[in-house]
């Protein structure tokens, strides 16, 4: 009988964690897998969960949690072939949106049996897996912002965002991709594994999972009058036609920046740098998704 190991973070943003396990129950006898459920205690479990997976010997690990909570299984899972499913549970669910998985909990837990496995790429940012996408600038500084608010929700991420706005701030970054050298201002430099947040504005319009690249996306100082502009490009995809944005394929960058400026990696806070050092890991994990992604 297939096993399933339910890594579950009581914590994540919809808090669904009851309902959910009573999901879990119902999807196990319909269709026909055993499982276990491990609840995250703290923020890093990296060790605890590498027990779990060793004791319990899963043939699929199930992660139900926010992008945060998919990075920690992204990095245990890193360079193995135990596939990784994605219940959404976060506030705003960007790689679950980017692989087209359903939000609600019975659409995910069905595709234990139906889903397909598909190899994606995974990104190293200083060190640390990035799943999703990480970045320096505007968004960044949203996500520190977010992180310390009680509140959650993408109601919140938007009050947030029209503060920020009010206080951007650009960088001169000097840029090394694949060993070429060039010199920018810019309000945010994205590193983009995936195409879009999870709130639906895609920042990546380029981005593939599974094509052993990534996107660096360059956001140039704007006058405020062309923010709706920029906004409605993002969100119909079409923001690489901007003239304040320039998109870059690589598959290594090296980026500093002419002050200390915050780095955050799918939605969690890493903190201040001046260096970032991105490199793609082609083929790294392996990931269930629905047939028609």
């Amino acid at each position: 009988m297939l096993k399933v190991l339910f890594v579950i973070n009581p914590r994540a943003g919809n808090r669904e964690g009851g309902s959910l396990e009573l999901s879990i129950s119902e999807e196990s006898r319909t269709q026909g897998f055993e499982y276990l459920i491990y609840r995250l205690q703290s923020s890093n479990e990296e060790k605890n969960i590498k027990k779990e997976i060793a004791a319990y010997s899963p043939d699929i690990v199930a992660v139900a949690g926010g992008d945060g909570t998919v990075n920690l299984l992204a990095k245990i899972l890193n360079s193995e072939e135990m596939p990784l499913l994605i219940v959404p549970l976060g506030s705003a669910n960007g790689m679950a949106r980017e692989l087209k998985i359903s939000n609600r909990p019975e659409s995910s837990l069905a595709l234990i049996t139906s889903g397909i496995q598909k190899k994606i790429d995974l990104l190293s940012i200083n060190g640390n897996i990035c799943i999703h996408l990480g970045d320096v600038g505007l968004n960044a500084s949203i996500v520190k912002r977010f992180e310390k608010d009680p509140k959650r929700g993408l109601w919140t991420y938007a009050r947030h965002l029209f503060k920020e706005l009010f206080l951007i701030d650009d960088y001169k970054f000097n840029i090394n991709v694949d060993n070429q050298q060039i010199k920018r201002r810019a309000v945010s430099v994205t590193f983009a594994n995936a195409s879009k947040y999870g709130t639906g504005a895609v920042i990546n319009p380029l981005g593939k999972l599974d094509d052993g690249k990534f996107e660096l996306v360059i956001i140039k100082p704007f006058p405020k009058i062309h923010l709706l502009s920029i906004t409605w490009k993002m969100f119909v995809g079409r923001l690489q036609t901007s003239e304040f944005v320039e998109v870059l394929s690589c598959e290594k960058a090296v980026i500093q920046t002419s002050k200390k400026t915050t780095l955050q990696i799918d939605g969690e806070i890493i903190g201040k740098t001046k260096e970032i050092n991105v490199e793609v890991l082609p083929s790294a994990l392996t990931i269930i998704v629905p047939s028609e992604y």
